[in-house]
């Protein structure tokens, strides 16, 4: 356990977690993009990290730090996105005339994904009150050690480029840019074992 008490959330934890989520991508470029109206970005927000990373609540790869001061959904080697609830997502939740470009910025980010097994770092956020505190590095430190230890590459999507330094911090590389139409620009990025 790390000095913030790092949990394993449960699926029963799954909406406060989805909460935690909600408030801190409140100011995301690239999701604010996706749902640019409040009302829309408060439906579309959960179902999005939901379908995304809901996996890691049955895999045990949910963390949190205690209090909920912020969540992290990890998909192990042996999961994936829900890629048909994120299609019926996109197609009912996101303005028609982003969707193409959406769909672009999905098939540019797939050819950067690793094909080896790999964890993903579907979605980190951390509650707006609490930042600065740690509780993200808290997170990310908490599986890295894991995966340094199974030694297993990690890949993840910043989807702010504020996060970019933070997460080179922890040893990942931006593999590239990504970005279609009007779009904010997307950070795929890898990290070897270490």
């Amino acid at each position: 356990m790390t000095p913030l008490n790092i949990k394993i959330a449960t699926p029963a934890e799954a909406e406060d977690c989805l909460t935690v989520l909600t408030l801190a991508f409140c100011n995301d470029p690239a999701i604010r993009w996706m749902f640019p109206q409040p009302t829309q970005y408060a439906q579309g927000l959960p179902l999005f990290a939901q379908a995304f990373g809901g996996a890691a609540f049955q895999q045990g790869t949910a963390f949190y730090t205690e209090g909920f001061g912020a969540v992290a959904l990890w998909l192990p080697p042996t999961a994936q996105p829900d890629e048909a609830a994120l299609m019926t997502l996109i197609q009912q939740g996101v303005e028609a005339s982003q969707q193409p470009a959406l769909t672009s910025i999905l098939e540019q980010l797939g050819g950067h994904h690793p094909q080896e097994p790999h964890w993903h770092l579907a979605i980190i956020g951390t509650d707006p009150i609490c930042q600065g505190q740690g509780c993200g590095s808290a997170l990310l430190t908490y599986t890295l050690a894991i995966c340094d230890q199974r030694q297993e590459l990690v890949y993840l999507e910043a989807t702010n480029p504020r996060n970019v330094a933070l997460y080179k911090k922890h040893g990942f590389e931006v593999l590239g840019t990504v970005q279609a139409g009007n779009s904010p620009t997307l950070y795929p990025m890898l990290r070897q074992p270490q």
